[in-house]
């Protein structure tokens, strides 16, 4: 006997079983993808020439970028087969770890071009690739304070810091102590410091009695000042 609930199970499964994609529907929106995927490649090379480049996560954004459209296009074409690749995809785990925020950009950005072509709007993936690129390369080259540096000193007898610290405040109008090291007969500290004059300061340090040595080096850490 036929019960309401087999009717109503039957009709949804029959009404959403397929969306009514061909074949060429699905070819041309992974051939977007490709697209779009090859600009988000040579955008991440250019962005990254003067830093570290990882060609591995480069060519996985391309990867991610189609593999995420077939995946949106699969979703659309059986409500039976979404609610499978729902929960497939539910037990994938990602552990590599993102070191730079920027990374983390590109792989969103790569994600919601899979999407949105997977969908088949086109034309929000082409504002949205000129927006995300127009704004990365705007911000760029946006001015900003010159980071501050690490005074490193290694130097024979402690009493040195007193003097390295009164000639840093005729050089910078701040400073920050990062640490100090103390042995029988060796001071090591670092100061973070904003040196407009970098050459005269390293020359006047160069002076200074009991200094084993001093070195000036630039960082991409955390600012305190």
């Amino acid at each position: 006997m036929t019960t309401f609930q087999d009717i109503f199970k039957k009709s949804f499964l029959e009404g959403y079983a397929s969306t009514g994609l061909t074949t060429r529907g699905i070819l041309f929106s992974l051939m977007i993808a490709c697209g779009f995927a090859l600009y988000i490649f040579f955008v991440y090379r250019s962005y990254t020439r003067k830093t570290f480049y990882s060609k591995s996560f480069n060519i996985s954004l391309v990867a991610l970028t189609v593999i995420t459209t077939a995946i949106i296009l699969t979703i659309q074409s059986s409500i039976v087969v979404s609610l499978g690749m729902v929960g497939a995809l539910s037990i994938v785990r990602f552990r590599t770890a993102i070191k730079d925020p920027m990374d983390l950009v590109f792989l969103f950005w790569a994600i919601s071009i899979g999407i949105i072509c997977g969908a088949g709007l086109a034309g929000i993936a082409v504002f949205e690739s000129a927006i995300v690129t127009v704004g990365i390369f705007l911000l760029e080259l946006l001015p900003v304070a010159k980071a501050p540096m690490l005074l490193i000193v290694n130097a024979t007898e402690y009493d040195v810091e007193k003097q390295v610290i009164e000639l840093v405040k005729q050089y910078s109008s701040a400073y920050k102590v990062k640490s100090r090291t103390l042995e029988p007969d060796r001071a090591d500290f670092i100061v973070e410091v904003r040196i407009g004059n970098e050459d005269e300061f390293m020359e006047k340090i160069s002076q200074l009695e009991h200094i084993r040595h001093c070195s000036l080096v630039s960082h991409d850490g955390e600012v305190t000042f």
